[in-house]
C-alpha cells in the first residue's frame, strides 16, 4: 500500500493508461499505418505489465515505456526484412474535415509528406522531442544513442522539414 491507500499496481495501471495516446502518436510515426500501430502499442501494453518488476519505481515510466515499444518494433522490422514489407492502406490524419480551411489543410498534407521522407532515425527523434516533448536525454535514452546524436539528428531533420515545407533556414 501507497500514503494514499492505493497499491503499486494501481499506481503501474494508472501511469501506462494515461501515457496510452502518447504512445499511440509515437507508435503510429514509426509505423505509419493504423492498425500496425495499435497492435504495436498493444503489444507494449503487453510486455510493460509483464515486465513491470523490471521497471525502477524512482526511473522515468514514459522513458521505460517508450523503450519498450521502439524494442518491439525493431523486432517488427527484423521480421519484416524476412516476411516482406505490408502496404499502407490508411493515412494518419484526416485532411477531410470540414473546419480545416484548404491552406491548412495544404500545409499539413505536405508536412505528412516531409515527415514520411525523412529517414527513420531522423523521424524517431522529431517524433519523441517535438511530438512527445520529450528531453534529449530521455530521446537518447530511448533510442540508446548519446544525447549529441539526438541533437544532431534534430537539427538535421528540422532542416529538412524547413526546407520541404519552403522556409527558409539560416
Amino acid at each position: 500500500m501507497l500514503q494514499d491507500g492505493s497499491t503499486a499496481t494501481d499506481d503501474f495501471a494508472t501511469r501506462l493508461v494515461a501515457l496510452l495516446p502518447r504512445l499511440r502518436r509515437y507508435a503510429l510515426s514509426l509505423c505509419r499505418n493504423g492498425a500496425t500501430a495499435e497492435d504495436l502499442v498493444q503489444n507494449t501494453c503487453l510486455r510493460a505489465i509483464s515486465s513491470r518488476d523490471t521497471w525502477a519505481e524512482d526511473s522515468n515510466f514514459d522513458a521505460w515505456a517508450f523503450r519498450i515499444l521502439r524494442n518491439l518494433w525493431l523486432d517488427q522490422l527484423r521480421h519484416r526484412k524476412v516476411r516482406g514489407t505490408e502496404e499502407q492502406v490508411d493515412e494518419m490524419y484526416d485532411l477531410s474535415s470540414s473546419d480545416a480551411d484548404s491552406e491548412t489543410q495544404l500545409f499539413v498534407a505536405q508536412v505528412q509528406k516531409a515527415m514520411q521522407d525523412l529517414p527513420e532515425d531522423m523521424r524517431e527523434v522529431v517524433s519523441l522531442v517535438c511530438i512527445e516533448e520529450l528531453s534529449y536525454r530521455e530521446a537518447a535514452s530511448i533510442l540508446d544513442v548519446p544525447v549529441g546524436t539526438v541533437m544532431s539528428r534534430l537539427a538535421r531533420a528540422r532542416t529538412k522539414l524547413a526546407e520541404a515545407t519552403g522556409y527558409k533556414v539560416d
